[in-house]
């Protein structure tokens, strides 16, 4: 591979009008000083940040490769991602142990990573219809505002399941979340509900959820990739997607309430454009929101190993991100 061969793979060749030959001519001087400043100057065209999804990792995460104390320097130096969103379930029993958060916090600040949002699961049903269990997953929850307080993040992630007709799963999960984000406005944590499955998949319904809950710091977690909104033999995440709701109009009615952005990608082609996923057209999407904090790296995908799929990911953000 050449120079402006390995400068294409990079996805810097056409970033508003800077061609390769002024890339390379400014990379050809003899100290770094000056290659570093346009790799800025490019970085600063992207309109938004990019943080990096701790599911990412999930396969190694599970396989004991290393821990989630491992994460913060993990992300910066292997993939040179400075932010991080953490999952619960890789410290479901941390929440509350000071000692570790603080180490967490401090691995975190030694290598320049921000903490971002903590992704919350398995603590219950925010829109169950069963008032008293809808009032423990609220209250499952406080402990992890509490900890993404303490390490410095702005949101934590939820999810608004809950069984039921549309209508009723909407009336149940505005008063959860509601409830919620009441705990978690003093102490200046956002509570983000993400496109995850069942009713939180319909962009619109979502949207409505959130007009009625009516709260500056309950929002939502627009993700590029999870709009199933049925699966066949009604499991919700392992059973073959029957119905799916369109991806650009969902971000699209989810933006307007986006404290965050999941960019999912599962596949590339050679080029390395997501397969699934036009990420021209929903960055246009993200952008024309006004939207400037983080979008996520969230690679789910299985014929790249989970390395591979997050430089992948970060090279399509980075180059899409730079032109839309």
């Amino acid at each position: 591979m050449n120079r402006e061969q390995f400068i294409k793979s990079l996805g810097l060749i056409t970033v508003s009008g800077l061609s390769a030959s002024t890339f390379l001519a400014a990379c050809a001087g003899k100290t770094s000083e000056t290659s570093t400043a346009v790799i800025s100057a490019v970085n600063r065209e992207l309109f938004f940040k990019i943080s990096l999804a701790e599911w990412s990792l999930h396969k190694a995460l599970f396989a004991k490769e290393f821990e989630n104390l491992d994460f913060p320097a993990k992300a910066k130096n292997e993939f040179g991602v400075s932010a991080v969103e953490y999952v619960n379930r890789f410290f479901m029993d941390k929440a509350k142990d000071t000692g570790y958060l603080n180490e967490l916090k401090k691995r975190a600040a030694d290598v320049g990573v921000t903490n971002v949002l903590i992704m919350c699961d398995g603590e219950g049903e925010m829109a169950n219809l069963d008032a008293k269990k809808r009032t423990e997953a609220v209250e499952n929850h406080y402990k992890w505002v509490d900890a993404a307080k303490f390490l410095g993040c702005h949101s934590i992630r939820v999810n608004c399941f809950g069984i039921g007709t549309a209508e009723e799963v909407a009336k149940a999960g505005a008063d959860g979340l509601r409830r919620l984000s009441e705990y978690a406005q003093p102490i200046g944590i956002n509570v983000i509900v993400e496109n995850h499955g069942g009713y939180s998949s319909n962009g619109q319904w979502l949207g409505g959820v959130m007009k009625e809950v009516g709260m500056a710091n309950c929002g939502t977690l627009p993700d590029f990739g999870n709009f199933c909104t049925k699966r066949e033999g009604g499991d919700m995440w392992e059973s073959k997607c029957i119905e799916e709701y369109d991806r650009y109009k969902g971000v699209e009615e989810m933006m307007p309430f986006a404290k965050g952005v999941s960019a999912k990608a599962n596949n590339f082609d050679a080029q390395g454009n997501c397969i699934e996923t036009d990420y021209a057209k929903i960055l246009s999407i993200v952008k024309a929101a006004g939207y400037t904090g983080y979008i996520g790296i969230e690679f789910e995908g299985s014929e790249l190993s989970e390395a591979d799929g997050i430089k992948a990911t970060k090279a399509l953000l980075e180059r899409v991100g730079a032109t839309v």
